[in-house]
């Protein structure tokens, strides 16, 4: 492991403090010295940082790369955009612990693919699979997987109630003892270094089935909680509704109630959906917030700052059934392409569709709002193109969804559907930003690969809300890092002070942009070939370093996979005190 200087460029802490000119030192992985005119050492590597800011890593707090991690290591395009840490295991989709039964685990396989729509196959074949709780989990990542990011995680909601009730866990409440044995496995994970516990009150299945943890009762979760609050630096995420049914705000009080009496950190996803749309239970939601700071409460809203640029297609997307349209969705289900045509062209189903469309839909989602479904990517050209689908539906005098099944006819199975982004509610978004107890940047990067790129969306923060003087850059730096890790209890990285981890980005204001997506074919597709995913070019970062080494550098990722799996440092420290 190399000593490097970085010398002369501009330090940007991570704490929020003022920015100053200055030199640092890396050595042995860690910060070795910061500060003015520091000369370099004999074999020591120089890194001429002028005219660049030198800030700590960025941390991506919401991923899914659990299973892309093991097919993709370099965590494309992470490092290109400053990452040095992914928390993955979010919304209660985690690879462990899990059953024994082979059935069950492919089971939890389907729900978490299902959802964040990573191919089925290689999830099954290329994980090793030799673990069944989230130690033992930990311990195979740390031997088999490296990545070029370091690594926190979760242990699943969803996964611990498949682990222990098998496929019952879809339909009932868990007795007194199988909430104990989900307990013992938390408590496990904990033990083996996870963030805490993530949990799903929002989304259905293809079939319209409430997720396993939409049907645990008070008395599950509250078991839980208490094993959360035995653990200092433990914490639990979970995925809130504020898109489907939209009943964030009474989950939001369920879980004030649930925590009332319990110390124990809650970072509430999903509120970023309130930024973007929903103004029938925005203020609530506000007004709910503000109430639970008033009461004491550890609970951190976290949200995207950017609405995500989206697609839909018709193989891997969940959006006709995320929108409880689930005629549309046979046609993502129908196994070949031409079962999907013929789908498209069967009077019975454009009636079915119809209705569904218009009776069944939700109102907030894509489908009932054609007004935002964009004619962009043609498979053969034969377009129209650049229409909305409701413009073409108008111009045909035909229903929406009959336009969208001739066009996909005319254009080919093969083609995309873009979501025009929705409208943010900015000075809200901003507001967010700079409160106390938020999580910003969520980006689910590593899922919906068909349909978005989450990662390199962080820039925007350094790039568009800086140069609008919406965020200084040390506030736009503090909410991608020191916010971070001080909400995950990362006490040994997301700053730049003497003694910690050397994971840093050093960068030049005027040479980073957001970048537009771009296909790349390199995901496995099961059948021996690759298909496609969203990407974007890198930012570009003049060097990203994670664990003192680099991981990107002279415009190009540099194949080092340094990452390691960190957790909470504050129960270390609670640990070393008991001792």
């Amino acid at each position: 492991m190399e000593s490097i200087l970085i010398k002369g460029g501009t330090i940007v802490d991570g704490t929020g403090a003022p920015s100053y000119k200055g030199d640092l030192r890396v050595r042995d992985g860690l910060i070795d010295a910061i500060g003015e005119s520091l000369e370099a050492k004999d074999g020591e590597r120089v890194v001429d940082a002028t005219d660049c800011i030198v800030s700590p890593g960025f941390i991506e707090p919401h991923t899914h790369m659990d299973a892309v991690m093991w097919w993709q290591p370099s965590l494309d395009p992470l490092p290109g955009f400053g990452v040095t840490t992914s928390v993955i295991g979010n919304c209660g989709f985690t690879a462990a612990p899990v059953s024994d039964d082979p059935k069950v685990r492919e089971e939890m396989v389907k729900i978490f693919t299902f959802f964040e729509e990573v191919p089925m196959k290689p999830f099954l074949d290329m994980l090793p699979w030799d673990w069944r709780t989230w130690s033992e989990y930990r311990k195979s990542v740390e031997e088999k997987c490296k990545t070029s990011t370091n690594i926190a995680g979760y242990a699943g909601h969803i996964a611990m109630r498949l682990a222990v009730m098998g496929m019952d866990a879809w339909d009932r409440t868990a007795t007194p003892d199988e909430i104990a044995k989900m307990c013992d496995l938390l408590q496990d994970a904990i033990d083996g270094g996870a963030l805490g516990m993530s949990s799903n009150l929002m989304d259905h299945d293809s079939k319209d089935r409430p997720v396993p943890s939409l049907v645990a009762d008070d008395a599950e979760w509250s078991a839980l909680i208490d094993v959360l609050a035995r653990n200092p630096g433990s914490q639990l995420q979970v995925i809130l509704d504020t898109f489907f049914h939209l009943k964030a705000p009474e989950q939001m009080e369920r879980l004030g109630k649930l925590c009332s009496e319990r110390d124990v950190r809650v970072q509430l996803a999903g509120a970023g959906g309130l930024l973007r749309f929903q103004d029938s239970i925005r203020e609530k939601m506000w007004k709910i917030t503000e109430k639970q700071r008033e009461q004491g409460l550890d609970f951190w809203p976290s949200f995207a700052h950017v609405p995500p640029t989206t697609a839909l297609n018709f193989f891997s997307s969940s959006s006709f059934a995320q929108a409880n349209e689930y005629v549309w969705h046979e046609v993502v289900q129908a196994p070949t392409e031409e079962e999907k045509l013929a789908l498209l062209r069967d009077p019975d189903f454009r009636a079915r569709a119809r209705d569904s469309w218009d009776n069944k839909a939700f109102k907030q989602s894509l489908v009932a709002n054609p007004q935002s479904m964009l004619l962009l990517e043609s498979e053969n050209g034969a377009g129209p193109l650049g229409l909305s689908l409701k413009e073409l539906a108008e111009q045909r005098g035909v229903h929406p969804s009959d336009a969208l099944a001739d066009w996909v006819l005319d254009n080919g199975i093969n083609s995309i559907v873009n979501r025009i982004p929705h409208p943010m509610a900015h000075e809200q978004t901003v507001e967010m930003l700079k409160t106390a107890k938020t999580v910003g940047s969520i980006s689910d990067a590593g899922a919906h690969g068909q349909m978005l790129c989450g990662g390199g969306e962080n820039i925007l923060l350094l790039t568009e809300f800086v140069d609008r003087k919406d965020l200084t850059l040390e506030e736009a730096v503090y909410a991608l890092t020191g916010k971070m890790a001080e909400h995950f209890n990362f006490g040994d990285r997301g700053v730049l002070k003497a003694g910690m981890a050397a994971d840093i980005a050093v960068f030049n204001l005027d040479e980073i942009e957001p970048r537009p997506l771009k296909r790349v074919y390199d995901v496995p597709d099961g059948k021996g070939g690759k298909t496609w995913r969203f990407t974007r070019d890198a930012a570009p970062m003049r060097l990203t370093l994670v664990n003192g080494v680099p991981t990107f550098e002279n415009e190009a990722f540099t194949g080092k996979l340094p990452g390691q799996f960190v957790g909470p440092v504050i129960r270390k420290q609670a640990k070393s005190v008991a001792a």
